[in-house]
């Protein structure tokens, strides 16, 4: 009776609006009432004959999450085990997400059938491309970090140079590569920067050998200096035995002979840093027992004067040089008369050469 009664108002009021008689918004909810409840019947029903979907795309979908989850924990225990925890980290969390990605896919397959995983696939294809053109940087400098993580040619705890900055290595992330500076501040840097810049690792070796170059004086002993360097520098802890440590002259410099010393320590850098500064007092105060010098830069200048007569002449001409014995110093190119005062005073400038004709008493 009462579905009848629903029908027949329905009726009279589709009726009414094709008549075309005016209707108020009070009137219209008036006169709608069965066909909200007819709407809201179907979207039950349809929930009803959709809930076994439902209830099958949640589970697949916690089977994805528990498979995505499986994965990941597998890549970071195989990644810990290789001592690769940085890898395991980065590939463990991208498998997972793709397994989510597809067990979400599927889902929605099941719980939509109209849905075209074709066409959904083909609209994220499109949308990947304005991802990665608007977001360029970070994807390049995840891959950057993917390949420096698969390559591995440093991890963390390497002591690298990159771009002028010096430290430690702390972390690979996805996007950039965390250094603690030696003087406590903390540098990160774009894996992009790193992956396409030279970087020196300082500890890609367990020893590093160290040099520095040690002036004496010409008329000093080089094999005396020698050994008393090596013999100084025997005797400083944390110099490696092997290779061991050698002097070589290295340079005939303006005011000494440069003896070169090369050892080795450590690699990490706090041994270098220390082993230096105790090499190099060792060899100061091995060298100062000797009484061998180590001779300060000098340089000679030598003084042109252009008022004697033998200004310009080669082989009479010693500017700067003291008198040679038996020989009287050179006289001046013309004698002043005190007496006349055209002449020209003591030391101002006359041309000179070797063809010049001077008038001498």
């Amino acid at each position: 009776m009462s579905q009848a009664f629903a029908q027949t108002s329905t009726s009279a009021a589709v009726d009414e609006l094709a008549a075309g008689a005016p209707q108020t918004v009070d009137q219209a909810v008036r006169v709608d009432p069965a066909f909200v409840l007819s709407k809201i019947e179907t979207w039950v029903v349809g929930f009803q004959r959709l809930l076994p979907n439902i209830l099958v795309a949640l589970i697949l979908f916690a089977v994805a999450v528990g498979i995505a989850w499986t994965v990941e924990r597998s890549f970071r225990a195989w990644a810990n085990k290789h001592d690769r925890s940085n890898l395991g980290a980065v590939l463990g969390s991208f498998v997972k997400w793709v397994i989510l990605l597809f067990g979400g896919l599927l889902a929605l397959t099941i719980v939509i059938p109209s849905l075209n995983p074709g066409d959904l696939i083909a609209g994220l294809g499109i949308g990947s491309v304005a991802i990665g053109f608007a977001f360029k940087d970070i994807l390049q400098n995840w891959l950057a970090g993917l390949l420096i993580l698969i390559q591995r040619p440093f991890g963390v705890g390497d002591q690298i140079v990159v771009n002028g900055y010096e430290g430690t290595v702390e972390w690979i992330e996805t996007r950039a590569t965390i250094i603690a500076m030696y003087d406590g501040r903390r540098v990160i840097i774009p894996n992009a920067n790193v992956y396409s810049n030279a970087v020196t690792v300082n500890t890609a070796r367990p020893t590093r050998r160290s040099q520095y170059d040690v002036g004496i004086g010409y008329g000093d002993d080089i094999e005396g200096a020698r050994r008393a360097i090596l013999e100084a520098i025997a005797q400083v802890p944390g110099i490696e035995a092997d290779p061991r440590p050698e002097v070589l002259v290295w340079d005939l410099a303006g005011s000494s002979v440069n003896l070169r010393v090369r050892w080795w320590t450590q690699s990490k850098r706090t041994n270098v840093v220390h082993v230096q500064a105790a090499v190099l007092e060792a060899i100061k105060n091995a060298l100062d027992s000797l009484g061998i010098d180590m001779p300060y830069p000098t340089q000679v200048v030598l003084f042109h004067d252009q008022t004697e007569e033998t200004d310009g002449i080669r082989g009479e001409q010693r500017e700067g040089w003291p008198r040679r014995p038996g020989h009287e110093p050179p006289r001046p190119v013309r004698l002043v008369d005190p007496s006349n005062e055209s002449d020209p005073p003591d030391g101002a400038a006359r041309s000179s050469g070797p063809g010049r004709h001077t008038a001498r008493p």
